[in-house]
């Protein structure tokens, strides 16, 4: 046997594209500007009830993930479905992402945007190297929702709403 066999970027891009994800913005206190930082992330899931864990995963090329780890704690921000804008400036490399945008700090400081329909508060429990990005997992220490509100879900490289 010769290795593992070469995927087309562009097919596994095409055909993990099929499932369904909902969309996050990830963000902290930068600990060198004391300013807020924060990245758009759809690769958010649970992982654990005992003890509280979650993951998403980050980009080695983001310059905003190095941040997020400094900062040691992040809130996981969970876009409701009149919220394809706010995913588009986190994914964007704008510098000013949160001008304009009303939030709060969760308990660990992190910024809980007053717009997301839930919110998990967490602190970085560990990395996990995986190939071109890194998996990020933290431990849960503070969450909520609002009742009633629909996510933004992404699928096949656009957003769209779940029907009631």
């Amino acid at each position: 046997m010769s290795g593992p066999p070469v995927i087309d970027p562009a097919t596994y891009r095409h055909v993990l594209g099929h499932f369904l994800t909902g969309v996050t913005v990830i963000t902290a206190i930068d600990p060198d500007t004391q300013a807020p930082t924060g990245l758009a992330a759809s690769s958010f899931t649970s992982v654990s009830m005992d003890p509280p864990l979650v993951s998403f995963c980050a980009a080695r090329t983001s310059t905003t993930w190095p941040r997020l780890r400094a900062a040691g704690h992040y809130c996981v921000n969970i876009l409701g479905d009149g919220h394809a804008e706010l995913s588009r400036r986190f994914a964007s490399k704008q510098e000013r992402k949160f001008d304009g945008l009303a939030w709060r700090s969760g308990a660990s400081r992190a910024p809980v945007l007053e717009e997301a329909i839930a919110w998990i508060d967490c602190a970085l429990h560990g990395e996990l190297d995986a190939g071109d990005h890194v998996i990020a997992l933290g431990r849960v220490l503070e969450l909520g929702a609002r009742e009633g509100a629909s996510p933004l879900a992404y699928y096949r490289g656009g957003y769209g709403r779940l029907a009631p």
